[in-house]
């Protein structure tokens, strides 16, 4: 068959360890055969980012402006032991923090589910989609040691020279301090993607916070859901027939786990992380989670939720074949692909995006899957492959939906 071409690139980035094979794997098996890939690549890979400064990820994220669209390979985030085993230069920080402040967007995490997978919380029907915040509080914070007795502040100083002063706290002894913020600007662009994507997918959105003590922070992000809803959002969702709900984040935990599913739940950035996790965990495994970051101004980043699997690398790098999971980095090509040609009008390149999907499933579904799935499975048998024989089983079966 005529592979499919494209006309404007993806910005391709690509990782570490083991979900850097299982890229090379699915870009040769499974696209490379179909699609005349148009990329603008870039090495996230830690060893350039250190000779590079880190500079790569800088230049993947502005090019991902340029051209709205990327696919992301899963990246190491060094701590002490990385920095001995790469020799940094430097404790790099989160390629997907730097992407995200970039971008200043809104991660979308949903379950990918199969029949013999059941969710844990045995309501649970339909997928929960986590929209994760992804600027400032914890990961943007500022942190100190305190040694010893003395006053902690908050000082504030404006561009004209004045002062707004806060006692935090008057140590009578050792403990530690964290100072996190955030912006309006960021606060409202969340709001909107949220808004937006649930009207897009047909989709309740709960947004849940903890304003009851955190009240002029969490107050913030409460009262910009509720200005935004009111003002612009009130109408269409009620159009639609969707609903917008706000929850304190404890009792949003309750009703969650209460509810057979099928919203999308806003977070902030530290519990978007949690939840997602969470989520991910009771519904089956990370590596069956898709995962797209949304910026306000249009731009779309696709990856794995998952880290690089370096205990199956280090099995890799003996000469053995692992059985790792590729479904969530295949879903990110998927998804990228899918975005590509919708918005540059190929719909052939959506269509075979959606077709690659179904044969991931349909693969699942026969009981063919890697090692961290057959653990988990109800009612069936499953048949434990390594990597290259789930890639292979997954090409065999798109050839036949593609008719090649």
């Amino acid at each position: 068959m005529e592979r499919i071409k494209m006309t404007t690139p993806l910005v391709e980035m690509d990782g570490d360890e083991m979900t850097r094979v299982l890229w090379t794997m699915i870009k040769d098996e499974l696209l490379l055969p179909f699609v005349e890939l148009k990329t603008e690549y870039y090495d996230l890979g830690l060893p350039n980012r250190d000779a590079t400064a880190d500079q790569v990820t800088w230049d993947a994220a502005n090019a991902n402006k340029k051209y709205g669209v990327s696919v992301k390979c899963a990246t190491i985030t060094p701590n002490a032991q990385r920095m001995q085993e790469y020799h940094l230069h430097e404790m790099w920080k989160s390629p997907n923090g730097t992407i995200r402040a970039v971008l200043d967007g809104t991660v979308f995490r949903a379950p990918i589910l199969i029949s013999s997978i059941k969710p844990l919380v045995k309501n649970w029907k339909k997928p929960i989609t986590i929209a994760r915040h992804a600027y400032g509080d914890v990961y943007k914070a500022s942190e100190l040691r305190v040694k010893g007795r003395g006053r902690a502040e908050l000082v504030f100083t404006a561009e004209d020279g004045t002062q707004t002063r806060q006692t935090i706290y008057d140590f009578e002894g050792p403990g530690v301090l964290q100072g996190s913020f955030n912006k309006d600007s960021s606060i409202e662009s969340f709001a909107r993607s949220c808004f937006a994507f649930a009207l897009s997918t047909g989709q309740d959105l709960w947004f849940a916070c903890k304003d009851t003590v955190s009240k002029t922070y969490d107050g913030q992000f409460r009262d910009v859901f509720a200005r935004l809803y009111e003002e612009e959002y009130r109408a269409p969702f009620e159009k639609a027939g969707l609903h917008y709900y706000y929850n304190l984040i404890d009792a949003a935990v309750a009703k969650v786990l209460l509810s057979e599913g099928g919203f999308i739940w806003a977070c902030k950035n530290y519990d978007g992380d949690v939840m997602s996790d969470l989520l991910s965990t009771a519904y089956g495994s990370l590596a069956m989670m898709t995962s797209v970051l949304v910026s306000p101004d249009g731009c779309y980043e696709y990856e794995a939720a998952h880290g690089t699997v370096p205990d199956h690398y280090e099995l890799y790098k003996k000469g053995e074949m692992p059985s790792t999971n590729p479904i969530a980095t295949i879903y990110a090509w998927t998804g990228a692909l899918a975005k590509r040609g919708e918005l540059d009008g190929i719909p052939a390149l959506t269509q075979f995006a959606h077709q690659l999907e179904k044969a991931c499933i349909d693969v699942l579904e026969s009981g063919v899957m890697t090692g961290d799935l057959c653990g988990i499975v109800e009612g069936i048998t499953p048949t434990r492959v390594n990597t290259a024989e789930f890639i292979a089983a997954i090409r065999k079966n798109l050839e036949q939906r593609l008719g090649a």
